[in-house]
């Protein structure tokens, strides 16, 4: 008997998951027994774990930020314990005049935290398009990889937001970079069933044809995951309808079980 891998994934989950590190989280800072947690996409934050510098780039302290420079009580690329920078929490967090600022003191932009993600991917991953543009305007590199492999167009494609999309190709963001899992960042659009932005991807000259891990095509994850306008999409740019996956599974062999008419 074939193996089937897929089928049936669990509703508003990522079958990406932990592994490919694209989990979709809530957002909002709140305040509580004298602490800052901050549940904003994986950054959990603690007064215990900063420094002043990045309490203040934290919550848009533009003019705390400042003095604390000014005065050298820190400095412009100090980590936290999580090895975040100020500049890590003010992109996360959605703080354009931070992010200003510490560009104009001359931080560094592509440093990683803790899980190898630059400010440049907190800032996509967290949809804070200003601050996107501010770094790339700046610099700051697209195609670093974090420690499951993504690059900031990989949290781009699993998000929402076109424009991001588009800059980031526009500063040459590589359209074939491969995740631990294999995905390119069209394979995550399909996956999660993104029609406009495996079109623009498209239109960039995305490989419709690659594969991940288990050699299942853009096509295959679209089929099984029912995203009929992909499938529709997918077919009119030439994919091949007929591979297989590393299991021996054909495409029609998705569509059977999941009852879904080619």
């Amino acid at each position: 008997m074939k193996r089937v891998w897929g089928f049936g994934r669990e509703k508003g989950l990522s079958p990406l998951g932990s592994a490919s590190g694209l989990q979709r989280q809530g957002r909002g800072v709140r305040q509580e027994n004298n602490r800052t947690d901050n549940l904003l996409l994986g950054y959990h934050v603690r007064d215990r774990d900063l420094r002043k510098i990045h309490k203040a780039a934290c919550v848009g302290n533009v003019a705390q930020v400042q003095q604390i420079l000014l005065l050298g009580e820190n400095g412009v690329d100090d980590r936290d314990k999580m090895n975040r920078t100020a500049l890590h929490l003010a992109c996360a967090n959605g703080h354009p005049e931070v992010v200003t600022l510490l560009v104009e003191r001359k931080c560094h932009l592509n440093l990683c935290d803790h899980e190898k993600r630059t400010a440049l991917m907190k800032a996509v991953q967290c949809q804070e398009e200003e601050c996107v543009n501010i770094l790339l305007e700046n610099g700051a590199d697209p195609n670093i990889r974090d420690v499951s492999g993504n690059t900031a167009l990989h949290y781009a494609a699993f998000g929402d937001n076109i424009s991001i999309i588009e800059k980031l190709l526009l500063y040459n963001a590589n359209t074939e970079a491969r995740n631990k899992d294999n995905f390119t960042p069209l394979l995550v659009a399909v996956n999660e069933n993104k029609q406009q932005i495996v079109e623009v991807l498209g239109e960039k000259a995305a490989n419709i044809h690659a594969e991940d891990k288990l050699k299942r095509t853009a096509f295959m994850l679209a089929v099984n995951y029912d995203a009929t306008n992909v499938v529709r999409l997918l077919l009119q740019q030439g994919i091949d309808p007929f591979p297989h996956d590393v299991y021996g599974w054909a495409t029609d062999e998705y569509a059977n079980i999941k009852g879904f008419n080619l």
